[in-house]
């Protein structure tokens, strides 16, 4: 078993009694990590071929981490990766992607999906095994390994992890392949002072170098060698997750069109002839050199991506869990002083208030969950009827008091007969009240002193409430009015309300839109939501 040593020379293992789930469409692949795998110490690895097989294998037995391609037929990677997440028994599973893929919005997308670790190909065992370590730290595991088995110590902690990770070079390394030894010398000479230099004679001593824990950046591959020519080096480099994506330069005296088709076929990213100039072959290592320093700070932002995620999840929890329980107790408080009849009508009313924003309260911490399950696509809407006419009328009292030093009128009307019942919503109460106060506090704030914002309930189908207030919208952000983070002369704006506000109404299968009028200096903001039924 091939031992990865830390700084101190301590060996590291994973937990042999860990099970493993590889998913990948190549059987090459599949068995090349499982290798990789055990290598590290794994005694259990369950494969599969694709996302679909992967689930049937989850469901049918206990697994410790998932680690998946991106690419696959019939369910790839990100959908394997959504569905474990949308599964109760399944969603705390730790899940490492594995990759080729660069582009910051895939990348983004899995991690708001809830993927646990990004490993970017090309990777080396160590790279790999660091990932590991973390993922299973991070999230608890299902399966628990028996009392008293044989295997290693439990996966260190992030930190204690980092800290053995062994330290890349700092100068980029530079394998050169070539059987003559005159031109090796002549390579190594010519870049032995920008970067680390490493020699081979012959394919197979490439091979095992470029398949190492500490593969090269950059390969120069002569094509005419005895035994495995260059050609045959690069295929099999190909079929190694270790050296896939390492970038090859043939140096070579072949000048046919052919030989360079195939190299190129191959994922050559140059073909040089010999011999060589030095003047030609130096810029070009400078720059593929530049396209390898970009993929390391690439892997070092998808880690710092992920781990942002998490800790705003962790922050989010810890929030909602230490802030509701006192606050519940504070709203019980204040329900039972509102029980007790000695009290005047000018303390009932204040103690109303003081009930109202604490629920307010609440509801935004509530909220917060729901509004990032609504971004990542995964929030789901139990509708039931809502009394848009009382959430309105409860919200125009907490902002009066509010602003009550600008002075402002604020009304609620609808065009119901007097007497007749108001009609509901069919969404979710919550999201409602949170929808309205964003608009009524941006109405608000926008609004000049001693102006009025003026909301009213239209009884059509779907519901339409328009609410107006004076002040025209700055016509700069008219067209990106419900964007993120717009704001505009607000002090310590965030520009969330309006965003959340249109988020929160398309949630509910309804939706948010603005008309200025310039002549009138008025902005209203009409909000349309789904119909409850009549009862019969």
């Amino acid at each position: 078993m091939a031992h990865v040593l830390t700084g101190h020379n301590a060996p590291r293992f994973l937990n042999a009694n860990s099970r493993f789930l590889v998913v990948d469409d190549f059987e090459t692949m599949r068995q090349i990590t499982a290798k990789q795998l055990r290598s590290l110490g794994a005694q259990h690895i369950i494969m599969a071929k694709d996302g679909l097989e992967a689930l049937k294998v989850l469901r049918s037995q206990p697994v410790d981490i998932i680690l998946s391609d991106w690419n696959m037929p019939v369910m790839n990677g990100l959908e394997l990766l959504q569905a474990v997440r949308a599964d109760d028994r399944l969603r705390r599973l730790p899940f490492l992607m594995v990759t080729a893929e660069a582009e910051r919005p895939r990348i983004e997308q899995a991690v708001a999906s809830g993927v646990t670790g990004l490993v970017l190909k090309p990777y080396t065992p160590n790279q790999l095994l660091d990932r590991i370590e973390k993922a299973l730290v991070a999230q608890p595991r299902k399966h628990t390994p028996a009392p008293g088995a044989a295997g290693s110590a439990p996966a260190e902690a992030p930190a204690q992890a980092a800290a053995k990770a062994p330290q890349r070079h700092e100068r980029p390394t530079l394998l050169m392949v070539d059987d003559t030894q005159d031109n090796l010398l002549l390579l190594s000479q010519m870049f032995k002072d920008e970067y680390r230099v490493r020699l081979a004679l012959n394919g197979q001593k490439a091979l095992d170098i470029c398949q190492s824990d500490d593969p090269p950046d950059l390969v120069l591959l002569d094509v005419m060698m005895p035994g495995m020519d260059g050609f045959e080096v690069a295929q099999r480099m190909r079929e190694h997750p270790t050296s896939e994506a390492i970038p090859i330069i043939f140096v070579t005296a072949m000048t046919s069109q052919d030989a360079r088709m195939k190299g190129m076929d191959l994922g050559a990213v140059d073909f040089v002839t010999k011999p060589v100039n030095p003047d030609v072959l130096k810029p070009r290592v400078r720059n593929f050199m530049r396209y390898v320093n970009m993929r390391r700070e690439l892997q070092s932002d998808f880690d710092d991506m992920v781990e942002s995620a998490r800790l705003r999840e962790d922050v989010d929890q810890i929030t909602r869990h230490d802030m509701k329980g006192p606050m519940a107790g504070v709203i019980g408080l204040v329900q039972g002083l509102l029980a007790d009849d000695d009290l005047g009508r000018k303390q009932i009313e204040q103690l109303k208030l003081v009930e109202e924003t604490m629920l307010q309260i609440m509801g935004m911490i509530n909220l917060s969950s729901e509004l990032f399950k609504i971004e990542t696509g995964r929030f789901k809407l139990h509708a039931v009827d809502v009394d848009v006419v009382s959430i309105l009328r409860r919200l125009v009292e907490i902002n009066r008091a509010t602003f009550s030093s600008k002075h402002i009128s604020i009304s609620v009307d609808t065009d119901v007969p007097l007497g007749q019942p108001q009609p509901q919503a069919l969404g979710d109460a919550m999201l409602c009240y949170s929808l309205f106060q964003n608009l009524m506090k941006n109405a608000c704030e926008a609004s000049p002193e001693g102006s009025t914002v003026s909301v009213r309930l239209f009884d059509t189908s779907p519901l339409r409430i328009e609410m107006t207030n004076h002040g025209a919208v700055p016509a700069a952000i008219r067209e990106r009015f419900f964007d993120k983070f717009v704001t505009h002369g607000k002090a310590g704006g965030t520009g969330l309300g309006t965003y959340s506000a249109r988020l929160l109404a398309q949630a509910q299968n309804g939706s948010v839109d603005m008309v200025v009028s310039d002549e009138a200096n008025t902005t209203t903001l009409t909000v349309s939501l789904p119909r409850s039924a009549p009862p019969a």
